[in-house]
């Protein structure tokens, strides 16, 4: 079973739900379907990983702190 990674914001969770749930597979096929070349999840998703982003702030502020402390101590 593959180690999930920590997530970095609003977006990061946004995919993983869709990843979940097989969304981003009917939206790439949808997007191919249309002519696109690309769905444009990943976009999206770097997007809303903006630290600046109020849902960022609100419920991912002390992510990094956590992330620093780990670091400092071993």
């Amino acid at each position: 079973m593959a180690i999930e990674k920590k997530t970095h914001g609003f977006g990061s969770d946004l995919a993983k739900a869709a990843k979940f749930v097989r969304a981003d597979i009917a939206a790439d096929k949808i997007a191919k379907a249309l002519g696109y070349d690309d769905c444009g999840c990943s976009g999206r998703a770097a997007a809303l990983d903006n630290p600046d982003l109020l849902v960022n702030k609100i419920f991912y502020k002390n992510q990094e702190d956590d992330e620093i402390n780990e670091e400092q101590n071993g």
